[in-house]
């Protein structure tokens, strides 16, 4: 508009901020497109639009959410923290997350102990880090060295998924160490790796098998359902437990097993406290399919900045929408 001095003179309108070419109409319709599709080229080409456009779209929704977030009177008594390739090679990112929610609290580039602090510190305030009763994650040694520094009175839990998963891998090696003398355990990994419920027929009687000619993949096997059972024998005597697991464990002499077991020894607080809670990283791995179906459908993301805005947009719990 002309100003009576004569000067043209900028107004910002109530349905458009001053910065922008589109209307919060716009907006809205592209972050709804945005959380349907998942995928910025395809919301672009619905609404006939270049990419930046929904890219800056995205990118403003993000900062506005994370802006009007104010998590700073709430208290976080459980908080998982988990790592997420970015690129290929060794290119790693760190997700902290809130397993009550379900929500992504932010996310730092790498997983040393720098960032980790980094994180936790822009995420929490001092008096919220005190207040952390437990913190899960695996057994990666920046992650323990941060909390412990960090998070002066949370207990470390190392969540059951890791756990079982470091024993599956062993498991895994034995049979492929095996296999070489033994070609009836050719195509046996799924049977071995399954849990027994979830096997189907063939590959139960495949695992039967197995089981019979007592090879040492099938007590590599049974060690790990000795793991398991832990979890539903109740807390009241879980070291002891653990301790007479460990026993048995090594006395079936299998090195790959062995490796296992004293990892665990190392870290036994966390072990125990997987076993005496009912805390695990069981969201923080479900995001972290989230995040890897994010990474599928925009087939990559280049820079960590959109990495970050597309976790937070998608996963943050974020009041996105323009007002």
């Amino acid at each position: 508009m002309k100003a009576s001095d004569g000067k043209v003179k900028t107004v910002q309108p109530n349905w458009a901020s001053g910065h922008e070419r589109h209307t919060f109409l716009f907006e809205h319709a592209a972050i709804d497109l945005l959380k349907a599709s998942k995928n910025q080229t395809k919301t672009a080409s619905l609404l006939r639009c270049g990419f930046n456009v929904i890219n800056r779209i995205l990118h403003l929704s993000t900062e506005r959410g994370m802006q009007r977030r104010n998590y700073s009177q709430l208290t976080f008594q459980h908080l998982s923290i988990d790592e997420k390739s970015f690129r290929k090679g060794h290119h790693y990112i760190t997700v902290l997350s809130h397993p009550q929610s379900g929500c992504v609290l932010d996310v730092e580039e790498d997983r040393t102990k720098e960032s980790t602090k980094t994180l936790l510190n822009k995420s929490l305030t001092p008096d919220q880090l005190e207040k952390v009763s437990t913190i899960s994650m695996d057994m990666w040694k920046p992650y323990i060295a941060t909390a412990q520094e960090t998070l002066p009175n949370a207990s470390i839990v190392h969540d059951r998924f890791h756990l079982v998963k470091y024993l599956n891998e062993a498991i895994d090696q034995v049979r492929r160490r095996e296999v070489k003398q033994h070609q009836d355990l050719k195509h046996s990994r799924y049977a071995l790796l399954k849990n027994p419920e979830n096997l189907t027929e063939r590959q139960r009687i495949h695992f039967d098998a197995i089981a019979d000619a007592n090879y040492e993949v099938s007590k590599a096997r049974q060690v790990r359902e000795n793991f398991r059972e832990l979890f539903s024998a109740g807390n009241l005597f879980a070291r002891l437990l653990f301790n007479r697991w460990a026993t048995d464990a090594t006395r079936r002499k299998i090195k790959e097993i062995d490796k296992v077991v004293d990892m665990f020894n190392r870290h036994v607080s966390g072990v125990v406290n997987a076993l005496l809670t009912n805390l695990n990283n069981a969201m923080a791995e479900r995001l972290n399919g989230k995040i890897q179906e994010l990474k599928t459908v925009g087939k990559g993301y280049r820079t960590f900045a959109n990495f970050r805005s597309a976790i937070l947009f998608f996963h943050g719990g974020l009041n996105l929408y323009p007002h």
